[in-house]
């Protein structure tokens, strides 16, 4: 479910689940469903609530009040990805989650993001591409996390900085111009990403 801020709409952060009536989720899931599949077989350029409404078999104003246009709907789609992402550096099992060393974890998640976005890339598009202006992607929480394990394992460094540096070139865009333009594979992003990271933390 989408939190509303100050006017903004933001992923949710893991822990603070929001309760919601039984047919309401029933309908999300549906819809959320529907818009999914809609997406893996005509892509997500095209997506219409209207269709998703028809489709899942609920009424348009119920896909309108629910996510309120399609980018509410695109940030609904990342909510779940992004739940499971951020449990698995926050509380799952070690390199990613607590238990390894900082400098493992670091290149653990550099290596976990490519996949994450690699695998909802055309929806971090539409966000990127300014088709979602005014929404948040989840990029302050993965500064945070990087800056605690940066601050940890190179002492001297500016680790905010260095965050930033880290998350720069994992990006829907480039990673989309690298895999489209530069024919490179995924496994080769992420290995350039681990390289980046482990001359950093040298």
């Amino acid at each position: 479910m989408l939190d509303h801020v100050c006017g903004r709409r933001f992923l949710p952060v893991v822990g603070q689940p929001q309760p919601e009536r039984a047919d309401a989720a029933r309908n999300r899931q549906k819809i959320i469903d529907v818009a999914t599949r809609m997406i893996a077989e005509h892509g997500a350029a095209d997506l219409s609530l209207d269709e998703v409404a028809r489709v899942a078999g609920v009424g348009v104003g119920t896909v309108y009040r629910r996510f309120g246009d399609r980018t509410g709907l695109v940030m609904a789609l990342l909510d779940e990805g992004e739940r499971r992402f951020q449990e698995s550096f926050f509380a799952g099992p070690p390199p990613l989650g607590p238990g390894a060393p900082d400098g493992e974890r670091i290149v653990a998640f550099m290596r976990a993001l490519v996949d994450r976005v690699v695998a909802q890339e055309e929806l971090f598009l539409l966000l990127e591409r300014g088709k979602a202006k005014g929404f948040s992607t989840p990029y302050q929480i993965y500064h945070v996390h990087l800056t605690g394990l940066l601050a940890r394992a190179c002492p001297r460094a500016d680790a905010a900085y260095f965050a930033d540096a880290l998350l720069a070139p994992v990006n829907a865009y480039l990673i989309a111009f690298q895999r489209e333009e530069r024919g490179m594979t995924v496994e080769q992003i992420k290995s350039g990403v681990t390289a980046v990271a482990e001359a950093m933390l040298r």
